[in-house]
């Protein structure tokens, strides 16, 4: 429902235990019917939300690092000169941290 007067939404409010429709702008009026329709969520209470934190999304790829000799590495390209020229590969060790570029 829309407020006759701006056009914006009626928004649902309790007031003196009933139930009114307001604006912003002040208008007000008592919902049409008793069957007006409700919005409710339904769900499944016992379902527990599960949070993963610290999940990495980057490749990785079997180098070895340069500092620590680990073999493995994630990557990822940059372009880091011109557009005519090619990418710029950046490794990042999984064991020190080391982080490294190769250039094409």
């Amino acid at each position: 429902m829309f407020c006759p007067e701006c056009g914006s939404i009626l928004r649902p409010k309790d007031k003196g235990g009933k139930r009114v429709l307001f604006c912003s702008c002040g208008y007000s009026k008592a919902p049409e019917g008793e069957s007006s329709s409700e919005i409710k969520e339904k769900g499944d209470a016992s379902r527990k939300i599960e949070v993963i934190e610290n999940v990495d999304i980057r490749p990785k790829i079997k180098i070895p690092c340069e500092k620590c000799a680990n073999n493995i590495a994630y990557y990822w390209t940059q372009q880091t000169r011109g557009a005519d020229e090619p990418e710029t590969r950046f490794f990042k060790c999984t064991k020190c941290s080391f982080t490294w570029r190769e250039y094409a």
